[in-house]
């Protein structure tokens, strides 16, 4: 029997030993990683030089902090343009009300969705067209996030002293529930174990990351990729429209906001599940040997170490030992305490400013690992039927809420 068990324990290492030595030179880089985008004024060649596109669907619930985040911004915002996909909720007239604060405000309606693009791309591009030539960026920002005092104006600073044609931010995550605080950092994990951290130099552009819910690109380049439209079809458009932009030359980054920008994702667990879990994959933005091969690590990184150091542990408790199956056992425990030392490490992209009930299930989100790997499979076997209020068959054609 020890036997049998020393051969599944030299197959485990064969297995597990290169995704972990990729996964873990990924998580090196994080220590040089750059600081997060500060908050920062304005100067006065900075003036009128940004234009702002929300894409809204029925987010009436969630748009107020959007909103006042956004007029919170200073004089290098020329314009703030909401293009609305003919919400039923109310949107339309919480924007109108802070464009009666606010003269920058604009609503606009975008065109029906073509049966080819998604919604999302669609309104932004319809927004790009929309905006004013001499906006020399555009900042494409989701209307669940919160824009921070002095956020356009630090991505400026970032831009202009590092050259950068693009910038994505990572946002500080507003987690309420018990669910949220148990689930979400699980899904998380996913992204930081795949793909570099958020601050380190993108050197590959197919393995550039990229975030749609604050997205920072020059106007020049939009145009010489042809706005929006290379992202059409894609769920993931910011990833898809990152990495070819970055394969054009141009300096793509994807930086840490948690300074700059909070976000209010999901409600609950199973919203988290169905919504944020439906896109992770990257599918839309990843070759399918590259979507293997990151399902492949994260199984080996995050979704067995937990269940296995069990199992191991169980054996070895057992008189069932061996040179091998103690390096199994080596391995998955480092791979267990990495696991918690990195929930450490992201702790501070969650806000942590209002007390919740349910925060304390945050440093219990390992044992929700194997389920985050589980739906990252699920999802790369899925085209998405469903996005925010749109309901998409078979992902082209659209039926209007």
């Amino acid at each position: 029997m020890t036997v049998w068990f020393s051969v599944l324990a030299l197959l485990t290492l064969v297995f597990s030993l290169p995704p972990f030595f990729i996964g873990l030179a990924r998580l090196l880089k994080g220590p040089s990683r750059r600081p997060p985008v500060a908050p920062q004024s304005p100067t006065l060649e900075q003036l009128g030089t940004v234009t702002v596109v929300v894409p809204t669907l029925n987010e009436a619930a969630r748009i107020a902090p959007c909103l006042g985040g956004l007029t919170r911004q200073s004089y290098e915002v020329r314009e703030i343009l909401v293009v609305d996909s003919r919400s039923t909720d109310g949107t339309p007239e919480r924007v109108k009300a802070a464009q009666a604060k606010d003269p920058r405000f604009r609503l606009l309606n975008d065109d029906p969705l073509p049966k080819d693009w998604v919604g999302r791309p669609w309104a932004l591009h319809h927004g790009f067209l929309a905006s004013s030539p001499r906006s020399e960026w555009v900042l494409g920002i989701d209307a669940d996030t919160q824009p921070q005092v002095g956020l356009v104006a630090g991505l400026l600073r970032v831009a202009e002293a590092e050259g950068f044609d693009l910038i994505s931010l990572s946002p500080q995550f507003i987690l309420r529930e018990p669910g949220e605080w148990w689930l979400q950092p699980a899904l998380l994990m996913t992204l930081l174990f795949r793909f570099d951290p958020s601050g380190s130099d993108a050197t590959v552009p197919e393995r550039v990351m990229a975030n749609g819910q604050c997205f920072f690109c020059r106007r020049r380049v939009l145009e010489a990729v042809g706005g929006y439209e290379l992202a059409k079809g894609s769920f993931c458009d910011d990833v898809t429209l990152a990495r070819e932009i970055a394969k054009r030359g141009y300096k793509v980054g994807f930086l840490d906001g948690q300074r700059v920008i909070k976000v209010r994702m999901y409600e609950g667990f199973g919203e988290t599940w169905r919504e944020w879990g439906r896109s992770l994959d990257l599918k839309d933005a990843t070759s399918k040997a590259e979507l293997w091969g990151d399902l492949w690590l994260l199984t080996i990184m995050q979704g067995l170490p937990l269940p296995s150091l069990v199992f191991w542990g169980i054996l070895v408790s057992q008189g069932v030992s061996g040179g091998l199956i103690w390096g199994v056992l080596g391995l998955n425990g480092a791979l267990v305490l990495m696991r918690f030392a990195l929930l450490w490490a992201i702790a501070p992209s969650y806000d942590r400013s209002t007390p919740t009930s349910g925060r304390w299930c945050f440093w219990l989100s390992p044992l929700a690992d194997s389920l985050a790997v589980l739906r990252i499979f699920l999802s790369a076997q899925q085209v998405p039927q469903q996005w925010r209020g749109r309901l998409y068959l078979g992902k082209e054609q659209e039926t209007k809420p």
